[in-house]
C-alpha cells in the first residue's frame, strides 16, 4: 500500500497493490477504484484510469468506480418507501439522480479493513440523510485477483432504515489499448431491454431485443449498437452467480467474460467520453474508449413496480457477487 494523492481536505488517498492469477490490480481507497489492471504478459491496461490523483476529482466519469448508494438514473430524484416520499440530490442535467449523488460512494474515501497479497476489503458508511436518502447504509466492498485471470468483486452492505441500495463496479473496459473499443466483439445472455427516454431514463417498457441494434445474444461490434447506454434485463431477480457477457478484441486476443449474481447490466460505450490532460499516460481519450458492463438492479425500479427492486431493509443484507474473468486466444 502506497500514497497516490490528496484530498482537498488534507486526507491521504492510497493505493493498493493486488498480484494473483495471472493478473495485477491497483485499487484506491478514493471511490473503491480500481485503477489499473493488467494480465501478465500483455503491456496496456485493461481498464481506463489516470496514473495521477488530481484528474480523479476532476476529469473522472466514475473510471473504476464503486457507485451507489443507487447505481444508475433515478428520475425526477424522487423515491416513496413505505409511503413517505424523500428527495434526493438531483445531480443528473440538474433534473435526476444520477450513481447515488453528487457525494455519492464513488466520491468517499473508504478505509482499508483488511488486506493482503491478492485482496483488499474496503469499507465506508453512508449516514441517514446522505444525498437526501433515509438510512445509514454500511457497505463493504472485498477485491481479489484469484485463478484464471479472475479479478473478483464481492459488495455487501447493511441498513438501520428501509432504503435503497444498488450498488455497480463502473470500469471502463478495452482489451487492446487502441483508441475505441467499437471494433470489440460483445456477447451478453440477454434477450430484453429497458428503452430509454431524451433523458435516459427508462420508460417503463421492457422491450424484446429482437430486430434491434442492441442484440448480443450472437457476438457482434459494439459499434453496431453506437450509442447505447441502457439496461439489458438478465433476470427477474438476484440469482446465483452466472456468465452474462463476453468482450474479445480481435487485436489482441484478450478476451473477457463477466459474471455476476444481478439480475440488469447496464452497458455504455463511453460516448461522452472527451479527455485530453497534457503530461498524462493514455490521454487523449476520446469517445469509445472504453466500455462499461455495470452489473446491478434495472435502473429507476422505484418507479417501475414490474423492475426487479432495489430496497433494502434493517435485518436484510445486500450481497453482490461480480467477476471479470481474462483469459487470452479469443482472435
Amino acid at each position: 500500500m502506497e500514497t497516490f494523492g490528496t484530498l482537498p481536505s488534507g486526507e491521504t488517498v492510497h493505493r493498493i497493490r493486488l498480484k494473483g492469477g495471472g493478473l495485477t490490480a491497483h485499487v484506491l481507497t478514493y471511490g473503491a477504484v480500481l485503477q489499473d489492471l493488467r494480465l501478465d504478459q500483455h503491456a496496456a491496461p485493461l481498464v481506463l484510469g489516470f496514473p495521477e490523483f488530481a484528474p480523479y476529482l476532476t476529469h473522472s466519469p466514475y473510471f473504476g468506480a464503486t457507485v451507489g448508494r443507487c447505481a444508475n438514473r433515478i428520475r425526477d430524484g424522487h423515491v416513496v418507501l413505505d409511503d413517505e416520499t424523500f428527495q434526493l440530490d438531483r445531480n443528473f442535467i440538474g433534473k435526476h439522480m444520477l450513481h447515488g449523488g453528487a457525494d455519492g460512494l464513488a466520491k468517499q474515501l473508504w478505509q482499508v479493513a483488511e488486506h493482503g497479497p491478492d485482496h483488499a476489503t474496503l469499507t465506508t458508511a453512508l449516514e441517514d440523510g446522505h444525498m437526501g436518502f433515509p438510512g445509514r447504509l454500511d457497505v463493504q466492498v472485498r477485491f481479489a485477483v484469484t485463478d484464471g485471470g479472475t479479478f473478483d468483486i464481492r459488495m455487501t452492505a447493511t441498513t438501520d432504515a428501509p432504503t435503497l441500495c444498488n450498488l455497480a463496479h463502473h470500469s471502463y473496459f478495452n482489451l487492446d489499448g487502441g483508441a475505441t473499443i467499437s471494433d470489440h466483439l460483445l456477447r451478453v445472455a440477454a434477450d430484453r431491454y429497458l428503452p430509454v427516454d431524451q433523458d435516459l431514463i427508462p420508460t417503463g417498457e421492457i422491450r424484446a431485443l429482437d430486430g434491434t441494434a442492441f442484440d448480443f445474444r450472437t457476438p457482434a461490434p459494439v459499434g453496431q449498437a453506437h450509442p447505447v447506454d441502457h439496461n439489458f434485463c438478465l433476470s427477474e431477480t438476484r440469482r446465483p452467480m452466472r456468465p452474462v457477457a463476453w468482450l474479445a478484441s480481435p487485436s489482441s486476443g484478450i478476451a473477457m467474460e463477466c459474471r455476476t449474481t444481478e439480475p440488469g447490466l447496464q452497458i455504455y460505450d463511453g460516448a461522452h467520453i472527451d479527455i485530453d490532460l497534457p503530461g498524462l499516460t493514455r490521454t487523449p481519450m476520446a469517445a469509445c474508449a472504453g466500455l462499461a458492463l455495470e452489473p446491478q438492479v434495472w435502473p429507476d425500479a422505484n418507479h417501475h413496480s414490474q423492475f426487479p427492486q432495489a430496497v433494502l431493509r434493517p435485518g436484510e443484507r445486500y450481497d453482490q457477487h461480480t467477476q471479470f474473468c481474462f483469459n487470452r486466444g479469443a482472435a
